[in-house]
């Protein structure tokens, strides 16, 4: 990562609904835009997970306008660090790309009960890749 940028990462999962969703709202609130956010996903839902904006929102981050998007090669190259959640091999390799693979439980089809602990889990991880970063968590 060069010096004069900020950096840019990138969340991806297969349907940019729940746990990708999670990661760059964290990313992009503790690091009160000292980071560029990006998610996408290989087959993105119609709409975010509601137990995963109601488990955000008891977090105090607001998920409700976000859309799930889907992912290319230009996003992928325009991140510095691509964090994989269980999109196998459909999300585009690209050299000189820093690939993280968190194994996180999937929160499709779950209540905010099953969603809060993957929630929690995605924080902890969000905040370690600021602290690797360099980037004090707010």
């Amino acid at each position: 990562m060069s010096e004069s940028k900020q950096p840019s990462v990138l969340f991806v999962c297969v349907h940019n609904a729940g746990r990708s969703q999670m990661a760059a709202a964290f990313l992009t609130h503790l690091s009160e835009g000292r980071v560029e956010v990006l998610s996408a996903g290989s087959a993105p839902a119609d709409a975010v997970n509601p137990a995963a904006v109601q488990a955000m929102a008891e977090a105090g981050i607001d998920l409700s306008a976000e859309t799930p998007k889907v992912l290319t090669v230009e996003v992928v190259r325009a991140s510095d660090v691509v964090i994989t959640m269980g999109c196998g091999d459909t999300c585009p390799v690209l050299p000189g790309k820093r690939y993280l693979d968190w194994k996180l439980d999937d929160p499709a089809g779950q209540g905010v009960e099953a969603v809060r602990p993957i929630r929690d889990e995605i924080e902890g991880r969000v905040r370690g890749l600021l602290a690797e970063l360099g980037i004090e968590a707010a």
